[in-house]
């Protein structure tokens, strides 16, 4: 089989597959921008597997006038920048040694060896410069088919870096077609204590990933079931998923939503959020419960927000939307408060001036944001 992608045809790619390939050494892409070119869907980034070290890929892309930036040299990888766009070129490794977070790696001259280090059959997949798609593990067909599953025994690669369990549920809520792979399933709960291992800010970054897929309602589902969502959320419920995706429509996916229906345990500690995120979260999450109108909730948190608190209610809630809901909490993320500090003046100064502000925009809540100017002075 082979791909046709405008990104393998482009002449920065392969300037950078020739000046390997004419040194006499194998130049394939590999991993995400086959299996997402062999699935038609966008590709960000283009990764390249030679045999080549890093020092002779170094030395040649110099050579071809391209710029070598050693990013990862120790690893294997030189980002090279070919007529501006930028290629991870690493090359072709096998594990030594594991702990579960990192790998010892040695170079290889062999892809063979190189897909075995890889996570799933379907991110080990290469294609050469023209397009040949090269397939050492069998994972073409569980690309078309759908199906994630490991490379190899799924227990040794959990085992050699536990973050492939959540991986695992985010390929599946990204391309899983075909059920969840049993094998691959009972790993993940069996080694679910593994993710204790891992720093917040990995586990956060991977959840961002899972949450911001089309549809990751069955993907947490499984997770709870498998006891790993408790592990890295305890008290969240992956029940209001669902139906709030099912709301959401034609909507881009936003993990923060999603992470607001999910609710758990101190979240911006666990997934280690910004500031701004966790107070983001908290607005929405208290915009859940409270008695405000639609109109006031855009109002308060502007249109997105507002939009997105309503969404979360209903799904949470288990309520149905109120008419007109999307008209009134545009009309409250269009309202202002038609007083001014300068209309109560001189009469009232200092703390009396700003309580009776308080007090008006209260009286002008209250009216779900009609109340005039003249009817709040009057």
């Amino acid at each position: 089989m082979r791909i046709v992608a405008d990104w393998l045809q482009q002449p920065a790619a392969q300037a950078v597959f020739v000046t390997l390939t004419s040194a006499g050494h194998q130049a394939l892409a590999v991993g995400g921008c086959v299996r997402n070119a062999l699935l038609q869907v966008p590709v960000k980034d283009v990764d390249i597997a030679t045999d080549a070290i890093p020092e002779r890929v170094t030395e040649l892309v110099q050579a071809a006038g391209m710029k070598a930036v050693p990013t990862g040299f120790d690893h294997g990888t030189v980002t090279v920048v070919s007529q501006g766009a930028s290629f991870e070129v690493t090359t072709f490794r096998r594990d030594i040694e594991t702990d579960g977070r990192h790998a010892v790696v040695a170079f290889s001259t062999r892809v063979e060896e190189d897909a075995a280090r890889r996570d799933f059959t379907m991110n080990a997949l290469y294609a050469t410069a023209d397009g040949l798609v090269i397939d050492p593990l069998g994972g073409l067909p569980d690309v078309l088919a759908g199906r994630v599953r490991f490379v190899g025994t799924p227990a040794d690669r959990i085992a050699e870096d536990y973050l492939r369990i959540l991986r695992f549920f985010r390929f599946f809520a990204l391309y899983g077609t075909a059920g969840l792979d049993a094998d691959g399933l009972a790993a993940c709960a069996s080694a679910a204590e593994g993710i204790n291992r891992l720093s917040r800010e990995r586990i956060g970054a991977e959840m961002r990933k899972l949450l911001s897929a089309a549809d990751p309602a069955p993907a947490l589902a499984a997770m709870a079931h498998a006891g790993v969502l408790a592990r890295v959320l305890p008290g969240a419920d992956p029940r209001p998923l669902a139906p709030l995706v099912h709301l959401e429509r034609d909507g881009a996916p936003d993990w923060m939503r999603r992470l607001a229906a999910l609710g758990g345990e101190d979240p911006p500690e666990r997934l280690r959020l910004s500031g701004a995120e966790a107070r983001d979260l908290a607005a929405l999450r208290d915009a859940i419960g409270n008695m405000a109108t639609p109109a006031v909730l855009g109002w308060r948190m502007g249109l997105g927000r507002g939009t997105d608190a309503m969404l979360l209610r209903a799904a949470v809630l288990d309520q149905s939307l109120p008419p007109d809901w999307m008209g009134e909490v545009s009309r409250g993320a269009a309202a202002i408060f038609p007083i001014a500090a300068v209309d109560l003046m001189p009469a009232l100064q200092g703390p009396g001036l700003g309580a009776r502000l308080k007090h008006l925009q209260a009286d002008w809540i209250a009216s779900d944001l009609r109340k005039t100017r003249a009817e709040l002075l009057g």
